[in-house]
This record gives C-alpha cells, structure tokens and sequence, in this order.
C-alpha cells in the first residue's frame, strides 16, 4: 500500500534538502524502474506544484515518453531536438528561463513558460531526462539544478 509523504521546508532548497530521504522510504524496496519514475514524478509534482513533470526514456534515437504528473505530453522527441533533445544530446542540465527564446523549443503546451531538463547518465550514457515545466517565467535556478542532478544520479541506479 502507498503512504503518501509530507516534504516539509518553506523554501525550494530546504524541501530538496528532505526530498532525498522521503523518496527512499517511498520506493524503499521496489525495483520496477516505471513505479519508481511515476512515484518519483508525483512526490515532486506534488511538493513543488510545477506545470508538468515527466521523465522520457531514450528508445534507440528518440525519447519516448515515460510516467509524467501534469497535462497531455509529447510522445516522443528526437535526438538533438527541443530542450528535452538538446539536454540529451550533451549530456547536460538545461535551464530556459523563457521557452519561446529556446531554438527549436517544442511546444506541447502552451502553458509552459520555463523549463528544466536534466539528463539521467548511467555508464556515460544519457538512458532518460528528467523534464519539468512551469507556468512561469524563469522559475528555475542553480539550486534546482543541483539538487535534481542529485535526484537523477540517484535514480540512474534502476535503470
């Protein structure tokens, strides 16, 4: 049975500071990678409120879309394209303080204003992105860089 988790703190940092323990008791014992992403989308949906939250799998030369809390998505998004692509293609967090400046940004809501996309790496080799979404402008910063590329270091286990 589920139990649902309080992820305490006033501020980002300080509700990413706990974040890491409550997940672990959450997934505790589970090893089916699709329970541990749709949990782990939830927790952070729920605790944090953002637009769409969602982890894409990299199938061969395309992300294919993975569990997600938010609004319809995207199915699947190839290699090098959008920030999802991009964030693939080198291997590294993007941060897009407004997605209508972004190069090529792919547009599955009109909704979304800002975005970060943060690669899961195992073995060097980028297997999923983590993508989150917000309704606002430049919601995202270097504190949730850091303790997401935490969460995905972490998650890049089960895969």
């Amino acid at each position: 049975m589920a139990e649902s988790i309080l992820i305490e703190g006033s501020t980002r940092a300080e509700k990413y500071e706990t974040l890491p323990s409550q997940l672990k008791k959450l997934i505790a014992e589970e090893t089916d990678l699709i329970s541990i992403l749709a949990n782990t989308s939830a927790v952070l949906k729920e605790t944090f409120g953002f637009f769409w939250i969602g982890f894409y799998i990299v199938r061969g030369q395309v992300l294919k879309l993975g569990p997600f809390q938010g609004s319809l998505a995207c199915m699947e998004i190839n290699f090098g394209k959008g920030v999802c692509g991009t964030a693939w293609e080198r291997k590294e967090t993007l941060i897009v303080s407004n997605v209508d400046e972004f190069p090529g940004h792919i547009a599955c809501s009109s909704f979304s204003k800002s975005e970060i996309v943060i690669p899961v790496i195992k073995n060097q080799n980028v297997v999923a992105v983590l993508d989150i979404d917000s309704t606002e402008l430049a919601d995202f910063s270097e504190t949730d860089a850091l303790f997401l590329n935490k969460l995905c270091q972490w998650l890049s286990f089960y895969f």
